[in-house]
């Protein structure tokens, strides 16, 4: 017997006893309608309409899919539905437990059934990302010639975890998260669904939040949460569902947060003043708030890469490095593993050095230009590649820095009403210190005159940090100065 999504035994006892399978189970969809969100992909003549027979017609076949998205918002799902409705040959396997012995057993078994019935295959293969490239390799000839319509469903970047001649036979589809709303009307039609819970229990809107929020766009969370509180609320005898059983029956507190409303800019606030004051702490603190409350990962991210701009810039160059690394690995993995991730790039933030001086001087240098002190680019530094532009006096004068000592030309460079404006005042913090000595030596070159002399450097064991900012300007708190 060929291995199937879902074993006859299962679908038998399913079938004798719907309640004992799982709500997240038993709310299945059975038809592309009945698929929340990814609407994206469900329009008519979309591969995935076309995988069930609809539109499938004329010369052109139904094409092999990669599905890519975090996990419980559908992969499966679809695949699930996709066996349901296509009266081609299904088969499915998991790149967790079957190699190349497994895939090639398929493979003969669909050329055998195309040969001798006419009949096609569509082969479900999940975790796809788990397969080796000598292992995805194997599944090229059958995809190619189509001996098998593929849909492959991975949770990783398919553009570091498959590889490219795979790619490139297959339509790649990214699953969105679902959203609120979407979860929101899939708790409700579990609710009422005699599917479901068939009206046992009501959802009051406080618990309902409660659940949005612990699920975090993941609908078989949501589901399977749903089916523990109303558990919890029969078993007392209660027909609604309170949010104290709910906390309950999931073991999580109901964090007083809200996504859309003041709660969600105060946290995010109070997380961004916590690094910027290095209270690695309070960090921490706010940042297990927003991570608990559900929040998008990739704000907090965002904020977190501002913060390394705003607040700690030239001080430690590579807080932004981190920032930005954090970011990636947030796209890529995301929740729960993305909770280390991101306090990871808290935590660095929070003990950096702290500097503000390049803010400040975007900011000084954008109001001059918004106050209209810009006027005409030097004649000396204008285009002179153009047929005309000497007749013109454009680039005549100017010294080109490599051809002199130590390669800083004095000329002008800023315009008329802007020439000898300071923006850049840079702190002796951290690493910023060495920014502070180097700035003041090239402007004097600019100017023509000579350097200033070197500011003396502090006795081994002080700190030229400031009373009450001990380690900043050690290379422990900066990364090196």
């Amino acid at each position: 017997m060929e291995p199937d999504l879902f074993t006859a035994a299962a679908e038998e006892r399913q079938e004798k006893d719907p309640a004992s399978s799982p709500l997240a189970v038993r709310m299945r969809p059975r038809t592309l309608d009945e698929v929340v969100g990814q609407q994206h992909l469900l329009r008519p003549g979309s591969p995935l309409r076309r995988l069930v027979g609809e539109g499938s017609g004329g010369p052109a076949g139904p094409s092999s899919v990669i599905l890519w998205g975090p996990p419980g918002i559908g992969k499966t799902t679809l695949a699930y539905v996709v066996s349901q409705a296509t009266k081609k040959r299904f088969v499915e396997l998991s790149a967790i437990t079957a190699g190349v012995k497994e895939v090639r057993a398929v493979i003969d078994g669909a050329r055998r059934s195309s040969g001798a019935y006419g009949r096609e295959t569509v082969l479900f293969l999940d975790e796809i990302h788990r397969f080796s490239k000598a292992q995805q390799d194997s599944l090229l000839p059958a995809v190619e010639n189509r001996w098998v319509t593929l849909i492959a469903a991975t949770t990783e970047n398919p553009y570091f975890s498959i590889i490219s001649p795979l790619l490139s036979r297959s339509l790649l589809l990214t699953l969105e998260s679902l959203t609120d709303d979407d979860l929101r009307g899939l708790l409700r039609r579990a609710l009422a669904d005699e599917r479901g819970l068939g009206g046992a229990v009501t959802l009051p809107e406080d618990a309902e939040g409660h659940l949005l929020r612990i699920a975090g766009g993941d609908a078989r969370r949501a589901l399977t949460a749903l089916e523990a509180g109303a558990g919890a609320a029969l078993a007392k005898g209660e027909s609604a569902i309170t949010l104290t059983t709910l906390e309950e029956a999931v073991d999580r507190a109901a964090v007083k947060y809200d996504r859309d409303g003041d709660q969600h800019y105060d946290v995010a606030s109070a997380l961004i003043k916590s690094i910027r004051g290095s209270d690695v702490d309070a960090a921490l603190h706010y940042l297990a708030r927003m991570i608990e409350a559900g929040e998008d990962p990739r704000f907090i991210a965002r904020r977190l890469m501002i913060s390394a701009s705003e607040d700690i810039g030239l001080a430690d160059p590579t807080a932004l490095q981190t920032a930005v690394a954090a970011a990636q690995a947030v796209a890529l993995i995301g929740f729960p593993e993305a909770a280390l991730t991101l306090g990871h790039a808290t935590v660095a933030l929070a003990l950096a050095p702290k500097s503000n001086a390049v803010t400040r001087a975007i900011g000084d240098a954008l109001a001059d230009v918004r106050a209209g002190l810009a006027g005409p680019v030097p004649p000396h530094l204008r285009d002179g590649h153009y047929k005309g532009a000497e007749k013109l006096g454009h680039a005549q004068g100017y010294l080109y820095p490599h051809d002199l000592p130590g390669g800083i030309a004095a000329q002008q460079y800023a315009p008329d009403k802007l020439h000898g404006k300071r923006y850049y005042e840079p702190t002796r913090y951290g690493a910023e210190a060495r920014y502070a000595d180097v700035v003041e030596r090239v402007r004097a070159r600019l100017r023509g005159e000579p350097p200033p002399p070197r500011p003396p450097q502090p006795a081994a064991g002080e700190s030229s940090a400031p009373a009450g900012a001990e380690g900043e300007a050690d290379s422990g708190a900066s990364g090196g100065s």
